[in-house]
């Protein structure tokens, strides 16, 4: 018994729509690694970033500016005399294309030598850059008054 021409062709592609198929898969796997890598890079970012201010390590904090912003913010004389009492966040980051994301915060501090609880809202603009595969944040140090 002898198979039809097109009945063998068909066969004979079969391996090359299978390997197609696969490397297509592959490469859409390997775009949802590298930004779950990148996901989880903010994170860890916005909440080391908390937990300085938290902690009221404000230099700390600054270190998570991007460098160019950074070299002109220095620590305000101020904050020694502030403890931040509460930082919740309301809008978590929501990613602006692949290399930018804003998250909205809550913070309430005390100004120490008063007694005064304040509270701030803070939109944080955070940027990913893809060569030191960092995030930074653009937006600057919240402003406590």
């Amino acid at each position: 018994m002898t198979q039809s021409r097109p009945h063998r062709q068909r066969i004979a592609l079969f391996p090359v729509a299978l390997a197609a198929a696969l490397a297509a898969t592959l490469t859409a796997g390997c775009a949802t690694y590298k930004e779950d890598r990148r996901q989880d890079a903010l994170e860890a970012a916005t909440n080391a970033y908390a937990a300085a201010l938290r902690w009221g390590y404000y230099e700390t904090a600054i270190g998570y500016l991007h460098p160019d912003k950074r070299k002109s913010a220095d620590v305000p004389k101020d904050l020694a005399n502030m403890r931040v009492t509460r930082y919740d966040v309301v809008q978590p980051p929501i990613p602006s294309g692949d290399t930018s994301a804003v998250q909205v915060v809550q913070i309430d501090y005390l100004h120490q030598d008063i007694q005064r609880i304040k509270s701030l809202s803070d939109r944080q603009e955070w940027r990913y850059e893809p060569d030191t595969k960092t995030w930074w944040l653009y937006s600057g140090l919240p402003t406590f008054k």
